[in-house]
């Protein structure tokens, strides 16, 4: 017995008439609310986990029939697919999140796969610590982002289970509920519970609470998940908006210390076009190569390209690309974000991105936007930038942990060579479509764009995936410093 979950076991469960009565001013509300939730431009996730035969499914349904079905999308997670299992863990959850005014009902998604390892394949200690905070980075970085997040754990005792199991085993049109290893789970009934119990208390905070729900009471569990629901809603709607530039909490804030890293580099670097075309040759058919061996090893790459505007970007990437088989790659321009991007989380259009195993993506401009143009021109408020710093860090990290091959270029570019390129493009019919109004704006706050990327150059280069300044005032130089880097990268992928 567990006394953390049987304290939420009903003594009088809701009869039927009781039950009736009260739905059709409940469906009423969640509607309302569903409407509210629109104008507002808030997204709800509504995650459903528990023990099996605790009535997530039936929910799940009434919920879809009580609701506007437009505005809802349903995920249910089993074991994850092959393309699945060559992405990160959290990629597949990413994928479905939300926008904002959406609701999305979960079942059996991030929360079962660190239950099932402690309990069933023996987990350590330290694994389950892990998956515990990546569980709470995800959560963390969505409510910080305004995403509306209420947990529901369905529990069953013991006995009541066993029944419930039964009953649903005699019918041929409710056996299917019964998932693989739903009898097996049961016969481990007192180590679920106990790990359930760690995993519910350290996964539980203010801003994304479980509530435990008792699964054999029919009418009331829904009762109870539906005015919950709407209660949050409901709550979230009619509060007062944030200020702009809320204060961080002590654990978000983040500092740089005051200075100019661009300003060490030395851009005087150069090589002869002789050495040039000779090292660019060889430089690129090893490049082919070690991504053929990434390929049978199933090692994945993502290349980030950032730098001044006529930096050299397109160029470097050109010659990269040239170096690389035409299946294998994928380039991802990044401009500004789409009105569907718009309503998901600023990193949700680069988790949709990431390549299979042995695939590589090159992003040219990235999700490093958030601590340049945004934080710049004042698309993020300060409290948003900030925090990116760790989110990002923690993005990166889980490519890391996955084995993605990660590099990271900001190619530099003295002022006095950004105004003769863009004076070149001026003066080359065939380069006009280069150089934009934006371009010139973004000159005008030099300044401030060198403060930035000190900061994010020197907060956001964690090993084995630092930043890597390439200085482009002589664009030869710049293209071989790229192809070096990508291929040292991958040969220390590839050995380890």
């Amino acid at each position: 017995m567990s006394e953390f979950f049987d304290r939420a076991l009903v003594e009088a469960p809701l009869t039927k008439k009781e039950f009736k009565a009260r739905v059709p001013e409940l469906r009423a509300q969640l509607l309302q609310a569903q409407l509210a939730m629109r104008d507002a431009n808030v997204p709800l996730m509504v995650i459903f986990a528990g023990v099996d035969g605790g009535g997530k499914h039936e929910l799940i349904n009434l919920l879809n029939a009580w609701m506007a079905p437009r505005w809802m999308v349903t995920r249910a997670y089993g074991k994850p697919s092959g393309e699945e299992r060559e992405r990160p863990t959290f990629w597949r959850y990413w994928r479905d999140l939300p926008a904002t005014g959406q609701t999305a009902l979960f079942l059996s998604a991030w929360h079962s796969k660190p239950l099932l390892d402690r309990v069933k394949r023996g987990a350590t200690d330290e694994e389950f610590d892990v998956d515990i905070a990546d569980i709470n980075h995800f959560e963390r970085t969505l409510v910080d982002n305004g995403m509306l997040i209420l947990k529901f754990w369905m529990h069953l005792g013991e006995k009541c289970q066993l029944k419930r199991l039964k009953k649903l085993g005699r019918s041929s049109r409710t056996a299917w509920q019964i998932r693989p290893g739903a009898w097996q789970n049961w016969g481990m009934y007192s180590k679920f519970v106990e790990v359930s119990e760690q995993l519910i208390r350290r996964t539980d905070y203010p801003d994304a609470p479980w509530q435990i729900v008792d699964g054999s009471d029919n009418h009331g569990r829904a009762i109870q998940v539906a005015e919950t629901i709407l209660q949050a809603v409901q709550k979230r709607v009619n509060a007062q908006p944030k200020p702009v530039g809320l204060p961080l909490p002590e654990w978000r804030k983040t500092h740089a210390e005051p200075g100019n890293i661009l300003a060490n580099l030395d851009m005087t670097q150069r090589i002869e076009q002789d050495a040039y075309k000779e090292r660019l040759e060889d430089l690129q058919a090893e490049l082919y190569q070690l991504q053929h061996k990434a390929n049978v090893n199933e090692l994945s790459t993502v290349l980030v390209f950032e730098g001044w505007d006529a930096g050299g970007k397109g160029g470097a990437i050109r010659r990269l690309v040239q170096g690389l088989d035409a299946r294998e790659f994928e380039v991802i321009p990044i401009a500004a974000p789409t009105e569907e991007e718009h309503r998901h989380h600023y990193l949700w259009r680069f988790w949709r991105h990431l390549p299979r195993a042995g695939r590589v993506t090159i992003f040219d401009r990235s999700w490093y936007g958030r601590l340049l143009v945004e934080r710049i021109e004042g698309f993020a408020t300060p409290a948003e930038w900030q925090q990116a710093y760790h989110e990002i860090n923690e993005f990166e990290q889980q490519l890391l942990d996955r084995g993605t091959v990660l590099c990271k270029f900001w190619l530099q570019i003295t002022k006095e060579e950004q105004l003769a390129r863009f004076n070149e493009r001026l003066a080359t019919p065939y380069k006009h479509w280069k150089i934009t109004d934006e371009d010139w704006r973004n000159r005008e706050r030099w300044d401030d764009y060198e403060i930035a990327v000190h900061d994010m150059v020197t907060l956001t280069s964690p090993q084995p995936a630092p930043w890597t300044l390439v200085e482009s005032n002589q664009k030869e130089f710049a293209r071989l410093k790229v192809l070096e880097t990508v291929c040292a990268a991958l040969r220390a992928g590839l050995e380890n």
